[in-house]
C-alpha cells in the first residue's frame, strides 16, 4: 500500500509540473502543446520510467523521449501558418525537458525535478524581459565574463588546497573560490542591471547598484544631488537602499562561508536594516516618479584585473587579521576591521567569517570584526556624500544613517554582553 500511494504521489507530482509549465506555454496561440499536453508529457516521463524499470528494459525511455520529439516537431511543421510564424523550438525542447523531468521525478530526485520545472517556467515566462540580453551587454561586459568564467573554470581547480605563509591562512584555492563568489554575487545584481537600464525606479536602482558597489552608487548619486540631476531625497533613497543590499549582501557571504556566525551578525546589523526603514520612507514619499539613472561607476565586476586585485586585498587583510588576532588580540582585529571596512566591507567579511570557521577567532569576534567594517563603511559613505554632494546633502544623509549606527551600536553593546 505504501509503495502504492508513493507511485501515485511521484505521478501527481509529475503531472503538476507538466501543468506549471503547460499553462505558461497555454499563452502563445501557436503552440502546439499546452496545459493538457505538457502534463501528459510528464506523466509519460514518469511512466516510461517507472515501465523499464519493472520490465529491466532501458531503452524505453530514450524511446519515449524521442516520440515525444517528433510528435511536437511535427506538429508544428505540418501547420502552414506555425511554419510562417514561428518555428516552434521553444516548445519541442520544453516538451522534451518536461518528459526528463517526469523520468527524473521517477528516478526520487523530486526536488531537483520540482526546482527545474520551476526555474523552465520562469524561463519562459519572462521571454520579452530576456529578449536582447546580448545587446544590452557591452562587449567588454562579455569579453570579461568569458575570460573571468574561464580563469575560475580552469585555474582555480588546478591551485592547491593547502594553507602557506604565516599561520597557513594564505590557501590560493580558497582566496580565489572568494573571489569568485563575490564576482558572482556582483555579477548578477550587474547583469540585472544592464537589463533594466531602460525601466529601472529608484528602489530596483539602489538594490541592483548596492548588490554591485554601494560605494560607487553613493558617489554616482551624491554627484546626481551636488548637479540637481536628481532631488536629494531621490538621491538618498538610492543611496540608503543601496546600503541595505550591502547589509543583505553579508549576511549572504557570512551564511556561506561560517553559517555560525550569522545568528550573531543578526543581532548587530539586522537592526540596522530595521532603522533605515523610518528615514527611507520618509524621503521615499517625497521623491514622486523619478527614475534611476544608469552610470559609469558602476563596472563590470568580473574584469580579471578587478578580480586580481581583489584577491590581492582579501589575502592581505586575512594574514593581517590572523597576526593582529594572534599577537595583539581582539583589539588589534577590531581596528583593522574598522579601518579596511572604510574601503572594503567583502574582505574583512570573508577573512572574519573564515578565520572564525577554523577556529582562529571566536564567532564574537568574526560578528564584532564584521559590524565595525559595516559601521565604518556606513561613515565613509557619508563623508562621502559631504564631499562630493555638499553640506546640505551630507546632512541628509548624516541624519539618515545615525538611526541604523546607533542600532548598530546597541548590537555590540549585547554582543558584547553575550560574549
Amino acid at each position: 500500500m505504501d509503495d502504492t500511494l508513493d507511485l501515485a504521489l511521484t505521478f501527481a507530482v509529475s503531472a503538476a509540473i507538466g501543468l506549471l509549465v503547460g499553462t505558461e506555454r497555454e499563452r502563445k496561440a501557436t503552440a502546439k502543446a499546452g496545459l493538457r499536453t505538457f502534463t501528459l508529457i510528464a506523466m509519460l516521463g514518469t511512466a516510461c520510467a517507472f515501465v523499464a524499470q519493472s520490465l529491466d528494459s532501458p531503452w524505453l525511455v530514450p524511446v519515449g523521449f524521442a516520440l515525444v520529439g517528433l510528435t511536437i516537431a511535427g506538429a508544428h511543421l505540418v501547420d502552414p501558418a506555425t511554419r510562417a510564424e514561428d518555428s516552434g523550438t521553444t516548445t519541442v525542447v520544453a516538451a522534451l525537458l518536461v518528459y526528463v523531468l517526469g523520468a527524473l521525478n521517477f528516478q526520487g530526485e523530486r526536488t531537483l525535478a520540482v526546482a527545474l520545472g520551476i526555474g523552465m517556467t520562469a524561463l519562459l515566462y519572462f521571454k520579452t524581459e530576456l529578449e536582447g540580453v546580448a545587446t544590452r551587454l557591452t562587449p567588454t561586459d562579455i569579453r570579461s565574463m568569458l575570460q573571468f568564467g574561464a580563469i575560475s573554470a580552469i585555474v582555480l581547480p588546478l591551485l592547491p588546497d593547502r594553507g602557506y605563509g604565516p599561520y597557513g591562512v594564505l590557501n590560493p584555492f580558497h582566496i580565489w573560490l572568494m573571489v569568485v563568489l563575490i564576482s558572482g554575487v556582483s555579477l548578477a545584481g550587474y547583469v540585472a542591471w544592464r537589463l533594466t537600464l531602460e525601466r529601472k525606479g529608484l528602489l530596483l536602482t539602489g538594490l541592483l547598484g548596492g548588490v554591485i558597489s554601494s560605494t560607487a552608487t553613493t558617489f554616482a548619486y551624491a554627484r546626481h544631488a551636488r548637479d540637481a540631476t536628481h532631488t536629494p531625497s531621490a538621491s538618498l533613497v538610492v543611496i540608503q537602499l543601496a546600503n541595505v543590499a550591502k547589509l543583505m549582501r553579508v549576511f549572504l557571504l557570512a551564511l556561506v562561508i561560517a553559517p555560525p556566525v550569522l545568528p550573531l551578525l543578526l543581532l548587530t546589523l539586522l537592526p540596522a536594516l530595521v532603522m533605515s526603514v523610518p528615514a527611507l520612507w520618509w524621503h521615499f514619499r517625497r521623491v514622486g516618479g523619478e527614475k534611476g539613472e544608469d552610470t559609469d561607476r558602476l563596472q563590470n565586476p568580473t574584469q580579471l584585473g578587478t578580480a586580481l586585485l581583489f584577491a590581492a586585498f582579501y589575502a592581505l587583510v586575512l594574514l593581517a587579521a590572523a597576526w593582529l588576532s594572534e599577537i595583539v588580540g581582539s583589539g588589534g582585529l577590531f581596528v583593522l576591521s574598522f579601518v579596511s571596512g572604510l574601503a572594503d566591507v567583502d574582505a574583512i567579511t570573508l577573512s572574519s567569517a573564515r578565520l572564525a570557521d577554523q577556529g582562529n577567532i571566536s564567532l564574537a569576534e568574526s560578528a564584532t570584526a564584521i559590524t565595525l567594517a559595516v559601521a565604518a563603511n556606513m561613515l565613509f559613505k557619508a563623508a562621502v556624500s559631504v564631499v562630493v554632494g555638499g553640506r546640505t546633502f551630507g546632512r541628509l544623509v548624516a541624519i539618515a544613517f545615525a538611526l541604523p549606527l546607533a542600532a548598530i551600536a546597541g548590537g555590540l553593546l549585547a554582543l558584547d554582553a553575550l560574549a
